[in-house]
């Protein structure tokens, strides 16, 4: 079996050694290894394809596109199936690839990528620029010079492929990789010189599309000439007709800039002044309805003269008076008269000294009061009765019963004895009670 398929696979790939084939792709799949598997199909049959890793293909692969495949038929042993490996693939004529771009267009334009909400304003004057294209091609040097003619500033390149397979992800890879660089530029160009729509299909490219529109940085899409368009550019915040016109949004021309300042510096000066000049008129014109300063001056003057002349004659009077009042003040510090009140208070504090006999004596005596009204206050208490055979009659509130009205008022009453408390009711008026007290007579038989 081994041998019968190898001579199959040897007549196979001997007779179909390269053919070209036009079919609708079906079932598109890459695996892990970086292989492609498809199947090409038109309305009578369908064919097996590989695209083997690191082959070159201009786009992106995916269902229903139609294309025109260039390879050679082989067999698989393994499936006892025949296929094509394909060596190149492109997209079967223009109008093919107008409608996919469309498609995606219309799709990705849905998901509101291409809103006009979602655009930036380009900053005036960014310090550093990002650059993404080819290093080798004529658009990095245009892009340079018309910089270095406007304004020089500095310029980040990231080169990338612009064309075939992987240009996309590497596109996509440096925009997402500006923006975690440390210091990420203020503005980003996304260039490529013109070609046809197979050239520029990297542009259209669904991978970039998403990451121009979520990129953290404003975006200038400079791809191709006037006339072509891409996807990128309904993504990017500005699309520039060509990588030139892009630097020339990119940055202010210096020269022009630097005229600007001076003019304006120069209608600042000439408003100062200006307005130096009107302010000066106003104080002039309001100068001349005051009066002279001498007449303004004259009533102040004449007052400080005035104040002057009394200032000597209040001194000397207020000194007279100060001196008149330590005269009679020092009459009555006389040496004789302190010394006659001082021997006066030493007697005063002598007599109301305290001796220790008159305080002990003092105490005694109240002590013995002291316990003649403790004595008397318990002879007085109000439960010295109930010891007796007494008993206190009080209300709910606890308050003393000291009448027949009061106790027949309240009801229901307390007992108060020694030992305790026995709750109590009232009952009839004082004849009932009388009647209830007689000892019942003795009956004769």
């Amino acid at each position: 079996m081994s041998e019968l398929s190898g001579a199959l696979k040897r007549s196979v790939e001997d007779m179909f050694s390269h053919v070209r084939v036009r079919g609708e792709i079906s079932g598109f799949k890459r695996v892990a290894s970086g292989h492609s598997y498809l199947t090409l199909k038109d309305d009578r049959a369908c064919l097996d394809g590989v695209i083997w890793k690191g082959t070159p293909v201009a786009f992106r692969p995916e269902d229903g596109v139609e294309v025109i495949a260039t390879g050679r038929l082989t067999t698989y042993p393994g499936r006892s199936r025949y296929q094509i490996v394909i060596e190149r693939m492109e997209l079967a004529g223009q109008g093919a690839l107008m409608a996919l771009l469309d498609q995606r267009r219309r799709a990705l334009a849905a998901e509101g990528l291409f809103d006009r909400e979602r655009k930036r304003p380009l900053p005036f004057l960014p310090r550093r620029i990002g650059v993404i294209t080819s290093p080798t091609g004529a658009v990095i040097r245009d892009i340079l010079h018309r910089l270095e003619d406007r304004c020089s500033t500095h310029v980040l390149l990231w080169p990338v492929a612009v064309q075939g397979e992987g240009a996309a992800a590497q596109i996509a890879a440096a925009l997402r990789g500006f923006a975690q660089l440390p210091e990420p530029p203020d503005l980003l160009i996304v260039a490529r010189g013109g070609g046809s729509i197979e050239d520029l299909w990297a542009f259209n490219e669904e991978e970039v599309v998403r990451a121009v529109a979520a990129s953290r940085i404003p975006v200038i899409s400079a791809v191709g000439h006037e006339t072509d368009v891409t996807l990128c550019d309904f993504a990017a915040d500005v699309r520039a007709p060509t990588p030139t016109a892009a630097a020339e949004m990119a940055v202010p021309v210096r020269t022009e800039l630097l005229a600007t300042v001076r003019e304006l510096g120069l209608r600042a000066g000439r408003c100062a002044r200006r307005y130096r000049d009107h302010a000066a008129e106003r104080l002039t014109a309001i100068a001349r309805h005051l009066p002279p300063p001498d007449r303004l001056l004259a009533p102040q003057r004449q007052k400080l003269d005035d104040l002057g002349e009394r200032l000597p004659r209040g001194l000397s009077s207020r000194l007279a008076h100060a001196r008149r009042d330590l005269a009679e003040a020092a009459g009555a510090l006389r040496p004789n008269l302190l010394s006659s009140k001082v021997s006066r208070g030493r007697e005063r504090l002598a007599a109301v000294r305290l001796r220790p006999a008159l305080i002990n004596a003092r105490i005694v005596e109240a002590r013995d009061r002291l316990g003649r009204l403790w004595r008397l206050a318990k002879q007085l208490h109000p439960d010295r009765p109930l010891a007796r055979g007494y008993a206190r009659i009080e209300a709910r509130d606890h308050k003393v019963i000291a009448t027949s009205t009061a106790a027949k008022a309240a009801g229901a009453v307390t007992l108060v004895f020694a030992d305790g408390r026995v709750g109590a009711r009232v009952e009839g008026g004082t004849r009932a009670a009388m009647e209830r007290s007689k000892p019942e007579q003795p009956t004769l038989l």
